[in-house]
């Protein structure tokens, strides 16, 4: 049962119900409104997050989807050319109680700290890191108030996507995020390259796409990534 009556926040030209690609934002509200409204969605394609009171409710659209899969295999291929340990968290919700802050990513995945999670299936963050690296497509609407939450529970790492550029947030000791030219997980790979991949979707099928990726990285890994690994 919520236990206030949140102001509530929308498109006025999508009021009459929820959306794809328009978000809904509730404020207002208690971590226990959070949770109850969470298990009311249940398992649906919704992503949400909460901080400070507010929650954000958004269906994703399926122009967003697209590039999220995208370039999630993207850094799933690369792991594999470069022997990366790796796991995926996908669109996992992570929560912390005490910050009273949670969200779902659109993809996110553990590489440095893979080996402190590989063996568990539920994860505490409050014993547990948080991913290394997530990944938030902003195509239809800016993905800022995300960051709140980002930085609270502690992500060292998110890479944001608007359709034309690939940008790296690297958290700080002041906890805010500031944009780097390179990943501190993939050092030795331009942004740019990956952005020039996204950008030949449509162009051939995903799979040629893809095929296309994993020979330019292993040539790239072999010729000049090696040494700077």
């Amino acid at each position: 049962m919520i236990g206030v009556s949140p102001v509530i926040e929308s498109p006025r030209e999508h009021r009459e119900g929820l959306r794809a690609g328009f978000p809904v934002r509730l404020r207002g509200l208690q971590w226990s409104d959070y949770l109850a409204l969470s298990d009311i969605i249940g398992d649906r394609r919704i992503r949400t997050h909460f901080c400070d009171g507010e929650m954000e409710i958004l269906m994703p659209s399926s122009n967003h989807e697209i590039w999220v899969a995208i370039l999630g295999q993207l850094v799933e291929m690369l792991t594999m050319v470069m022997k990366m340990d790796r796991k995926s968290g996908g669109q996992t919700t992570f929560r912390r109680e005490d910050l009273e802050k949670g969200l779902e990513p659109d993809r996110c995945y553990y590489l440095h700290n893979e080996p402190k999670v590989r063996e568990k299936l539920k994860l505490d963050l409050r014993v547990d890191p948080p991913p290394d690296l997530a990944i938030e497509v902003e195509i239809a609407h800016s993905v800022e108030p995300r960051m709140r939450v980002y930085a609270g529970l502690g992500v060292p790492e998110v890479w944001r996507y608007d359709g034309e550029h690939l940008s790296v947030h690297q958290l700080v000791e002041n906890g805010e995020y500031v944009i780097v030219e390179r990943s501190k997980f993939f050092p030795y790979l331009p942004m740019q390259e990956l952005v020039r991949f996204l950008k030949q979707y449509g162009k051939m099928s995903e799979t040629r796409l893809l095929d296309s990726f994993i020979e330019w990285a292993i040539g790239e890994r072999d010729s000049n990534w090696k040494s700077s690994k």
